[in-house]
């Protein structure tokens, strides 16, 4: 594992929010440069997502009708949800629901790589730090498949982070929203 002081997220982008109402939906983008096929066992098989997303799963993603419980990192509170996979199309697209919000991944086949679409709805008030949680999380799954662990930075340990900060007044910024409050009960840093 290489040392996580010496990785910066780069500037907010590949992100837009598409606005229903009520209902945002965040849509974001990363190129990377591993296979679909390598990719799609990132996003479903449970060892792999130990190292990057922000829930462990007891289970694999990766079949449809397959019952999983998602369990969120770092969560104030145990935070258990249980889904089933609604579509597993290896390895173009992978559709579930956590904790009450769709997911839906995207693969895309891009020259020797993949481009990675993550489609999210997340209550408008927070869109900007899932957006920067997301940011992160991509940036630790392209380590990880390059060989270069970071180890996972989610929850708590990503708000504590500096990228994070900037990475959310970012997004806040291109979404046309004020950056969100940080939840009553804890400090500015999470501690």
């Amino acid at each position: 594992m290489i040392d996580r002081e010496q990785y910066t997220p780069g500037p907010a982008s590949g992100a837009q929010v598409r606005k229903d109402g009520e209902k945002w939906t965040l849509i974001l983008v990363r190129e990377l440069r591993h296979s679909p096929e390598k990719v799609w066992q990132a996003l479903t098989d449970p060892a792999h997502l130990r190292e990057w997303a922000p829930f462990d799963a007891d289970g694999s993603l990766g079949t449809v009708g397959a019952t999983v419980k998602l369990t969120t990192v770092g969560a104030p509170r145990l935070h258990v949800s249980e889904t089933t996979v609604t579509r597993a199309d290896a390895p173009k697209v992978l559709e579930y629901n956590w904790g009450g919000f769709d997911m839906r991944w995207e693969l895309e086949a891009l020259g020797g790589g993949t481009r990675l679409t993550l489609w999210t709805n997340i209550d408008r008030r927070f869109i900007s730090m899932g957006a920067a949680g997301w940011h992160i999380c991509f940036d630790v799954l392209d380590h990880l498949l390059s060989g270069t662990p970071i180890g996972r930075i989610v929850g708590p340990d990503a708000m504590k982070f500096g990228g994070w900060q900037r990475l959310n007044a970012e997004y806040a910024t291109q979404f046309g929203v004020e950056t969100p409050s940080w939840p009553s009960g804890t400090s500015r840093m999470g501690t």
